[in-house]
């Protein structure tokens, strides 16, 4: 490997996505830990590294990356190994996307990020209620329909372990600290995966022994 993997974050479910995947592909990286709001994205020289000063950040030679599943999908495409399915053809990799998108569009953004912001966050963004309640509501919605989904499989993907697993125990986990019940394949699904060596080392980084 003719550079080093270079990461930043820690702490949230969005970094969690980038470590363990490396974990998981057993590559050799260098993590810089980072908390979201600790005023450590906001220095000049993180900034320049990333404008957009936001968490997690991966560097390789010459490429950045700043999306938490981007970078996943690329260290598995980068370097690949058996741990992680790496899809073959255009089939294969747009039923991955699909499901990715929909666990990031569905769970983390439009329900899960938004209860974090109108309630742990509130005194930032505002605080509602009414809001966190709605959006609980609508991620239960889709948390079932996951979960008929993926009650006859082991993995997201038929063909085995992949980044769309990595997105959506992520998420699963999230729910799991906001209160949020999971239908019973789901709970099943997650207790499973985490039973993973590679989840359990990367959880271990990403949010600590306290967690």
């Amino acid at each position: 490997m003719a550079n080093t993997i270079k990461l930043w974050g820690t702490g949230t479910s969005r970094t969690f996505r980038p470590i363990w995947v490396a974990e998981e592909l057993a590559l050799p990286y260098e993590l810089t830990p980072m908390g979201p709001r600790t005023g450590e994205t906001r220095t000049p020289e993180y900034t320049r590294l990333n404008p957009k000063q936001k968490i997690p950040l991966l560097i390789d030679g010459a490429l950045k990356l700043s999306e938490s599943v981007a970078i996943s999908r690329y260290l598995v495409e980068a370097y690949p190994n058996h741990a992680v399915f790496l899809p073959a053809t255009p089939a294969e990799r747009a039923e991955l996307d699909d499901w990715c998108c929909y666990f990031y569009g569905e769970l983390d953004e439009t329900s899960l990020y938004v209860m974090r912001r109108h309630g742990d966050l509130g005194q930032i963004y505002g605080a509602a209620p009414d809001v966190v309640a709605s959006a609980g509501t609508y991620a239960r919605r889709h948390l079932e329909v996951i979960a008929k989904g993926l009650e006859d499989r082991e993995f997201v993907m038929r063909q085995g372990f992949s980044v769309a697993d990595v997105v959506l125990m992520s998420c699963l986990d999230w729910a799991v600290a906001y209160a949020l019940d999971l239908p019973n394949p789901l709970a099943a699904y997650r207790a499973r995966i985490s039973q993973r060596p590679a989840y359990r080392r990367a959880f271990e980084i990403n949010f600590g022994a306290g967690h």
